[in-house]
């Protein structure tokens, strides 16, 4: 999809930000299209959450190019003053008042007539799924249904954009794997804009369509969930990503079709995922996942493959995770046959344009 200026509805350009000398964001640049499920991904102090305060008119920026927000430049603009709604981990819904009247606390703030706010927000309330909670306390709700009061909340204000600070964190596995699913389904019905914060890559790949990995105050690398997950550009984005395997490598020869790296005296061919080609020489970083480690057959003579010993593995439920000692050093394999007792001594093999060669840093 083309990204003109009509489907843009959010754009920032260099926008840094300091805590006394120390810079927070460095030299941001981002945009956000009509509908677009846009996730800002990295580590605690990658400055995620500040740049979602930022957005939201929490915090003013210590400098910023452009900052606009539908149109009009909000660089200077307040939080009251600007047409998002944020939801954080922790609601803060009022427990003095009931579904409704928390749904409907901000269109009292601005004045709405009381029909109107209470006709608004039942139906805000339909659209999460809440409509027979309407009249209940608070303190009777789940964890799961207060996170879908505090968004019901922000979406009856009508904002162009949705902000989440890890709005998920509070909430058990189970019931943040079903949130994730729900929260997917609201935005699709919507078609709002959702900037949603995150440090899990889970809830990053599952949900978004476009993730902004951030680390030290800068974004380091954007794409689809897919592009972030087989193809990150450096050796950090490899490892939050969650690549096992990750080793130096120095580069032997470079091609149209791939590169060819050693690696302790091992030779492996895999596919170049950072900018400008390495040049013959230079130490990279080698990676590939764990679920991609096979035991090696007669159909996997074009991979790269090693002979290993098995020096550990674990037991996960629905699947092994085992560690081959081999001349590369310790490999992870990820076996889906649970139950099967693994190979002590196997050659291992995963495919070469499954193998990431990236930039060390």
């Amino acid at each position: 999809m083309t990204n003109t200026s009509q489907d843009r509805i959010l754009e920032v350009k260099t926008l840094w930000h300091y805590y006394g000398n120390t810079p927070a964001l460095r030299g941001i640049d981002l945009e956000a299209r009509r509908g677009e499920f846009v996730t800002l991904l990295g580590p605690s102090g990658s400055g995620k959450s500040t740049l979602l305060r930022i957005l939201a008119g929490l915090e003013l920026p210590t400098d910023v190019n452009v900052m606009t927000l539908d149109g009009q430049d909000v660089s200077n603009i307040p939080a009251n003053r600007r047409n998002v709604s944020t939801v954080f981990q922790h609601y803060g819904l009022f427990p003095h008042l009931n579904v409704r009247e928390n749904v409907e606390y901000g269109l009292r703030a601005r004045k709405v007539p009381a029909a109107d706010r209470r006709e608004r927000a039942l139906k805000m309330l339909e659209q999460v799924q809440l409509s027979d909670f309407a009249e209940r306390p608070i303190a009777r709700l789940s964890g799961g249904q207060k996170q879908r009061v505090a968004i019901a909340r922000s979406l009856v204000l009508e904002p162009v954009i949705l902000l989440l600070d890890e709005p998920l964190g509070a909430l058990d596995e189970k019931l943040r794997i079903d949130m994730q699913v729900e929260l997917l389904e609201l935005q699709r019905r919507l078609e709002m804009t959702f900037i949603y914060v995150t440090h899990s890559q889970e809830e990053a790949l599952t949900m978004s369509d476009r993730i902004l990995l951030m680390n030290d105050g800068d974004i380091v690398q954007t794409g689809t969930p897919e592009d972030m997950f087989d193809r990150p550009n450096s050796r950090f984005s490899a490892s939050f990503m969650g690549v096992e395997n990750l080793f130096d490598a120095k580069v032997v020869a470079v091609s149209d079709a791939g590169l060819t790296v050693e690696v302790n005296g091992a030779s492996i061919e895999g596919v170049w995922t950072g900018a400008s080609l390495p040049s013959v020489g230079e130490t990279i970083c080698c990676g590939f996942r764990s679920e991609r480690v096979q035991i090696a057959d007669d159909s996997t003579t074009s991979m790269n493959s090693l002979e290993g010993k098995l020096t550990s593995h674990i037991y996960k439920g629905k699947y092994l995770d085992l560690t081959y000692q081999t001349a590369l050093g310790p490999i992870r394999m990820r076996s889906w046959q649970s139950h099967a007792a693994p190979t002590e001594t196997a050659r291992i093999a995963w495919h070469k344009d499954q193998t990431i060669l990236c930039p060390k840093s």
